[in-house]
């Protein structure tokens, strides 16, 4: 269920209405209700899911959910005791009958002195505060910053100026430089007969003690799972955290690093300037990863890795000599020509 913080829950709907927003078939149970949507491991009686990867057929054979949304061809591996709307674009069908049952809390501002907890926070000027929202003692926050709904902000912070926190609970010493973006929507979508549909993005950002991010970077909130920030980790500017990420604690990211959706980084690791990590990736426990990199497999804890793409720095090394070697060959060649 998404944190009711920062989410609201909307009226149920059966399942029949939802198969006739989403264009699909129904089964069986189209009188049964559906109150929430939610991924197949974690689903419940009252939620709606969908299968749209086969390999995870036996993830769709252990749901719970009560409603669930897949391809004819999957029909006969969903429980038993599931409704089943038939679709041919069962993931884009699931963030339509999303977008229906739960939506982000509307942006009501109150007077940021309601959400401070004693005389010692700090307000510049122009800050705007959602309801509900609170905000720990000795945090300064600078003009113009935009602190969304039910935000929750640790003590002794320290937020610049034009920041945007939404769909967030940030700990105590934590450090956001001007222009830092958290809890914006991740980048998902869904294909559908119509074109891309945007993924509804209903988790949340986790950002822990002493963690400092650098001006103009984001962390986006996950698509159901939280995106989480490992105390004490040290993040430079315009450096690029996606939705699902895992960061560990006390790891640093250089300038323009950028970590695609749902990767996990071990403590202690090490990004050098512009490295790239593509999705669903795991980075071990004290890797260092070079600046440029481009990451497109798991590295190992401890190991360091360069190039593109990228290998063992060894490796990576040897690759760029030799290549060197064939390159200065082949010009000497054709000047002796």
């Amino acid at each position: 269920m998404p944190d009711l913080r920062f989410f609201e829950a909307l009226p149920p709907r059966s399942v029949q209405e939802l198969a006739e927003l989403v264009g699909g078939e129904v089964l069986r149970g189209g009188d049964r209700m559906v109150s929430g949507v939610a991924p197949l491991a974690s689903a419940d009686r009252d939620a709606a899911t969908f299968l749209s990867d086969r390999k995870l057929k036996a993830a769709l054979a252990q749901t719970r959910a009560g409603a669930v949304f897949v391809r004819a061809e999957a029909a006969d591996d969903a429980p038993a005791d599931a409704a089943v709307i038939v679709t041919r674009t069962p993931h884009a069908a699931w963030s339509r009958a999303a977008d229906v049952l739960v939506r982000a809390r509307a942006f009501r501002a109150v007077d940021p002195a309601a959400a401070v907890e004693d005389a010692t926070v700090e307000l510049s000027p122009g800050v705007v505060v959602g309801d509900g929202a609170r905000i720990g003692r000795g945090t300064r926050i600078g003009p113009n910053t935009v602190i969304g709904p039910g935000v929750q902000i640790g003590r002794d912070c320290v937020i610049g100026a034009n920041v945007s926190v939404f769909f967030a609970l940030i700990g105590d010493q934590a450090k956001l430089s001007a222009g830092v973006r958290i809890g914006e929507a991740g980048f998902g979508a869904a294909v559908s007969a119509d074109g891309p549909v945007d993924v509804p993005q209903l988790g949340r950002v986790i950002i822990q003690d002493r963690v400092t991010i650098g001006a103009n970077s984001c962390v986006d909130r996950g698509a159901f799972d939280d995106t989480v920030v490992g105390e004490g980790t040290k993040i430079d500017n315009l450096v690029m955290i996606a939705h699902n990420c895992v960061i560990g604690r006390n790891c640093l990211m250089a300038g323009f690093t950028g970590i695609s959706g749902s990767v996990k980084v071990g403590d202690g690791a090490v990004f050098g300037g512009r490295a790239g990590v593509g999705d669903h990736i795991t980075i071990g426990e004290g890797a260092r990863i070079a600046a440029g990199a481009g990451i497109l497999k798991d590295v190992p804890p401890g190991e360091t890795w360069s190039g593109y793409p990228a290998k063992p720095l060894r490796e990576s090394l040897r690759e760029a000599v030799w290549l060197a070697k064939q390159a200065s060959g082949k010009a000497r060649g054709k000047t002796d020509g």
